[in-house]
């Protein structure tokens, strides 16, 4: 119910709460045409983040749009462990950034940081750009294809890569239909791009530098194994609000 009054509050133009405290009043002939394609797009399954082309997170307020995924609550765990963490000052990479999410959560905050953040895909960066100077936030935005032609040294390095087995039934049914596939088809056994940072982030992390990954619910084990295999240190797994291992982070000694 609330996800139509959302959508009859964006096609008004009028806040949420007045349109809860209103709903009998008819809206015009525009906004009811407004109203009707976007319901008829919630009924199909597409997420409502896309319909309002915005979502919360953390924090902030972000623009979305189907070049981008959706950010989850689950993914709010890498902002708070990060903030947690990572000293003051450090140098933190972001890799497959979306809309800007992860990044500008901890810009915000976390202004003491110096924040990277990449991703592959042209279009998610533009809007993670218009994101960030809405916001007033400067993180640095950069092509690259995760570590890939990244220079420096970092004090952590976070991601929410895709995780989805590639032929796992869920990329095919709303809602994920109707998000980028390439930010959520992890390989053939959903571990690819987790098992490419793993590999390569390890030289990229100062001395006690943090690498954080969000991962599948089912996921955590392979994850603990991979990052002990690397050579990384003190390594633990957070739970979602569900219980389910989300995130699992490892240290360069």
């Amino acid at each position: 119910m609330n996800e139509r009054f959302s959508i009859r509050a964006h096609c008004t133009g009028k806040s949420m709460a007045w349109t809860l405290a209103h709903p009998e009043i008819e809206p015009d002939e525009n906004s009811s045409d407004c109203i009707e394609a976007l319901t008829r797009r919630l009924e199909q399954g597409e997420p409502l983040a896309y319909l309002l082309e915005r979502a919360e997170f953390h924090d902030v307020s972000l623009k979305v749009n189907t070049s981008v995924l959706v950010p989850r609550p689950e993914t709010e765990l890498l902002v708070e462990l990060a903030c947690d963490e990572i000293v003051k000052g450090a140098k933190v990479l972001e890799l497959g950034t979306g809309s800007g999410a992860i990044a500008l959560a901890l810009a915000k905050a976390r202004p003491d940081v110096d924040i990277t953040a990449t991703d592959v895909c042209e279009k998610a960066l533009e809007c993670a750009r218009e994101n960030a100077r809405r916001l007033g936030q400067a993180p640095t935005f950069l092509c690259a294809d995760w570590l890939a032609g990244i220079e420096g040294q970092f004090d952590a390095i976070l991601s929410n890569p895709p995780y989805v087995a590639a032929d796992d039934d869920c990329l095919t049914q709303p809602p994920l239909a109707f998000e980028p596939r390439h930010a959520l088809d992890g390989g053939k056994d959903g571990l690819e791009a987790l098992r490419r940072i793993v590999e390569n982030a390890l030289p990229r992390l100062n001395s006690g530098g943090m690498l954080a990954l969000e991962h599948g619910f089912d996921q955590g084990e392979k994850m603990r194994e991979m990052l002990e295999k690397k050579g990384y240190v003190n390594i633990a797994t957070l739970h979602d609000l569900a219980g389910h291992e989300r995130v699992s982070w490892g240290w360069r000694a």
